[in-house]
């Protein structure tokens, strides 16, 4: 079982509680100032650990290479830092500050010192699953309010949505052709090591002549010249080719495989991976056919916009220059305080279709005096609906207004709302710096891991500034006390 923390410091090490941390511009002090806060906060220390226990110490996940407080501290100094794990270990190692925070810091040049590895950072840090996080943000939400919101003080929301992008290269069927047909070529290679099958022995010539055919065409396709149309349908056809003949050379070792595959765990796994890139081998050899030959428009549902994560959209927001997006739609609340008091991942889901689901999630954690979104959430049940729940709902029209439309816009109440509702942008703004504009994490379940911890990040940030001006004003009244 991990550890919350070990109460037995090494000799040297300075305790959490009195680290010293500085007042300076830059985005990680106010962050650890608020992480201190949490710890020698007796009533949130204990509500966080009892959150972080009951997800780790309970499912019994991983090995205890870290206590529960290094890897809060660890991922919450990631995504503020929008750091990879490269620069983490760094700072791990070699910020005093942060391995105050940590608790392994040594003043006096004790030699016995807490080093961690790359390794260990990356097998511990993402052990927190989305659920857990989302708890601990509630937390930190919880202790703003207590300093910040006046005891009957509702809540001001703002809503609005952003594109947290996949870690993806720009995808066109000719490319995931390619990916599929290396993926297929890498994984019956290794399969094939494990085994007696040598009809894998040329796997590279295999690799090599089917990447130079992917050139070829992608040079044609994308070029201009002469004969152009000719030349892109020879190139297709022989492009085309190779990928038939690496399918069928699959289907021919497939027992073999097969076999393989029931040996172990791990090649196990390898034959699922070769089935999955196999399917999208085929599924691409027909869309480059279709698409290229027959000059057949596919439809957008048929498509796949990256073979390694599936889960990425094509999302055009009508942005500046026609701006297309790989990833995911993420709408986010802020308070008048902004703090970011919720948030919803929207998988195959638009704008308008979010609206009611976000209110409902809202009111039952919050007591709300407004909620204001932009166009692109409006629809007319949206607003019937959310008129009947919260008090002040602003939510513009699309399209003409009516004479009752026009007054409720254009209300003095109305307008003040929709002003204030610009300053969500800075909020995201805000969760961008601190990471969240592209997950370089894979799979689904980390990406949305990696966004709460994005939003964690931020809150934190905001409870260190409130920190950090409460002590600022402690400071002015002390120091403008007359003296006895």
């Amino acid at each position: 079982m991990r550890k919350n923390f070990s109460l037995q410091y090494e000799i040297g090490v300075t305790p959490i509680e009195h680290i010293k941390i500085p007042k300076t511009r830059d985005e990680l002090p106010p962050v650890l100032e608020a992480l201190q806060y949490i710890f020698k906060t007796p009533e949130v220390n204990k509500k966080v650990f009892e959150v972080l226990n009951s997800r780790i110490n309970t499912l019994n996940i991983g090995r205890p290479g870290l206590s529960l407080w290094e890897i809060l501290v660890l991922g919450v100094v990631r995504l503020t830092l929008d750091a990879n794990y490269d620069r983490l270990e760094h700072i791990a190692n070699f910020d005093k500050l942060v391995r105050g925070i940590l608790g392994v810091e040594n003043d006096f040049g004790y030699s016995k010192i807490k080093t961690y590895p790359l390794q260990t950072l990356k097998d511990n840090v993402y052990l927190i699953d989305e659920e857990t996080i989302s708890k601990i943000n509630d937390i930190v939400v919880e202790q703003g309010h207590y300093l910040k919101k006046k005891e009957e003080e509702k809540l001001e929301i703002k809503v609005d949505s952003y594109v947290v992008e996949s870690n993806v290269h720009f995808p066109t069927d000719i490319n995931l052709l390619w990916d599929a047909a290396r993926k297929c070529i890498d994984l019956a290679a290794k399969l094939s090591s494990l085994s007696a099958d040598s009809g894998w022995r040329k796997h590279k010539d295999w690799s090599r002549r089917i990447k130079n055919s992917f050139i070829r065409l992608n040079r044609v396709a994308f070029r201009g010249g002469r004969n152009k149309e000719a030349r892109k349908q020879d190139a297709t056809i022989e492009y085309l080719s190779l990928a038939k003949k690496l399918n069928t050379k699959l289907e021919n070792s497939k027992q073999e495989f097969k076999k393989t595959g029931a040996q172990s765990v791990i090649s196990g796994f390898l034959l699922d991976d070769l089935l999955y890139y196999k399917n999208m081998l085929i599924k691409h050899i027909d869309l480059v056919r279709r698409r290229i030959l027959l000059n057949e428009v596919i439809g957008h549902e048929e498509k796949v916009f990256s073979l390694f994560e599936p889960y990425t959209e094509w999302i055009n927001k009508g942005k500046a220059g026609n701006k297309i997006e790989l990833g995911l739609k993420t709408s986010v609340c802020s308070d008048q305080f902004n703090f970011i008091v919720h948030y919803r991942i929207m998988e195959h889901e638009q704008d308008a279709q979010a609206a009611e689901p976000i209110a409902t999630s809202l009111l039952e954690k919050f007591d709300l005096q407004s909620i204001s979104y932009d166009k692109g959430y409006w629809s007319k049940e949206n607003f019937l609906v959310l008129e009947e729940m919260i008090p002040q709902v602003i939510m513009p029209k699309k399209g003409k207004l009516n004479k009752s439309e026009y007054e409720r816009e254009h209300s003095a109440g109305f307008k003040k709302k929709r002003n204030a509702h610009s300053a969500i942008e800075s909020n995201i703004n805000g969760l961008e710096h601190h990471g969240l504009d592209r997950c370089p994490d894979k799979e689904l379940a980390h990406f949305k891991n990696y966004i709460v911890w994005g939003i964690l990040s931020y809150n934190l940030h905001k409870l260190g500034n409130i920190l950090q001006e409460n002590q600022r004003k402690k400071e002015e009244r002390r120091q403008k006390k007359p003296a006895a």
